[in-house]
C-alpha cells in the first residue's frame, strides 16, 4: 500500500515563509530622510516676530553674526531669549573675548523705541563690537 497523498488527489503544497523583506523600504525611508535634511534651510532667528522697516539699500549679511531682537514693546531679544540691557552688555563682551571679529545686526521692529535701540548701540560700543547693523527688508 502506497501511502501517497497525491493518490487521493491531494496535492503536497510547499509552504513559504511568510517574512516581508523591509529593507528596500528602509533604504527609502533613508534617502528621504536625507533628502529634506540636505534642502532644509537652516537660519537664525532672534526668536521674536518683527516687522522690519525697509531699505532700498538693504543688503543680505552672513548668518554668523550676533541677532538682537528688539519688539515695539522695546524689549530685547537674544538666542530666543529675553534679557535685560545689562546682562546684554555682559553677552556681547563673552561672544567679543571669544570672537573679536563677529559682526552684530540689530533686528529692530519699525515701531520699537529708538531709544532702545540707541542703548544697544551703546552697550555694543561699551563691549567694543566694530560692527554693528541695523537690518531691514529690500524694498
Amino acid at each position: 500500500m502506497n501511502n501517497n497523498l497525491s493518490d487521493f488527489g491531494f496535492s503536497k503544497k510547499v509552504r513559504r515563509s511568510s517574512e516581508l523583506n523591509i529593507a528596500p523600504m528602509m533604504d527609502m525611508v533613508f534617502i528621504l530622510l536625507i533628502f529634506f535634511i540636505v534642502t532644509t534651510s537652516f537660519t537664525r532667528e532672534t526668536g521674536v516676530d518683527v516687522s522690519k522697516p525697509k531699505a532700498s539699500t538693504a543688503k543680505s549679511q552672513a548668518k554668523e553674526n550676533i541677532l538682537i531682537g528688539v519688539t515695539k514693546e522695546g524689549t530685547i531679544h537674544i538666542n530666543e531669549g529675553q534679557v535685560s540691557l545689562n546682562v546684554l552688555g555682559s553677552v556681547l563682551e563673552n561672544y567679543m573675548r571669544e570672537t573679536p571679529d563677529k559682526a552684530v545686526i540689530i533686528v529692530a521692529d519699525r515701531d520699537a523705541p529708538v531709544s532702545t535701540v540707541v542703548d544697544i548701540l551703546d552697550e555694543c560700543n561699551l563691549a567694543k563690537v566694530s560692527k554693528v547693523s541695523l537690518s531691514a527688508e529690500k524694498e
